[in-house]
């Protein structure tokens, strides 16, 4: 199920925003890909982020990979929770498995982000 609350990425990464501070974290179809993810190495608090830029990895059974920040903005918080359970983005990745929030330096890149069905869609003409 695609929460229709959230913006998503072409590269798999949501953002739930509230006001100017967005919570990021990866899609249901991405966990799901990459399998059971064993290490997740979130950005620093503070880093600045650009769209579409690299603000960590996520590491499972499968493979690494980049995760990158959907949109623009200075990292506010990490999910400290994912470095003794990283498994949380397996069995909840719109909820416990959130990676990181933002304060966004331009809101109108929201606009530029996927809802719901136009992802499903794009997943859909990705296989």
């Amino acid at each position: 199920m695609t929460p229709d609350d959230l913006k998503y990425s072409k590269t798999h990464e949501w953002a739930r925003a509230d006001g100017d501070v967005a919570t990021v974290g990866i899609t249901d179809h991405a966990q799901d890909t990459l399998g059971d993810i064993t290490f997740v190495e979130p950005p620093k608090v503070g880093a600045a982020l650009r769209k579409g830029g690299e603000a960590g990895v996520i590491e499972s059974v499968k493979a690494a990979s980049d995760l990158l920040s959907p949109v623009s903005g200075e990292v506010l918080s990490v999910n400290g929770a994912l470095s003794s359970a990283p498994e949380a983005i397996n069995s909840e990745p719109y909820g416990a498995g959130w990676l990181f929030t933002v304060k966004m330096t331009d809101k109108a890149e929201l606009g530029t982000l996927m809802d719901a069905a136009a992802y499903n869609k794009f997943v859909e003409t990705e296989g």
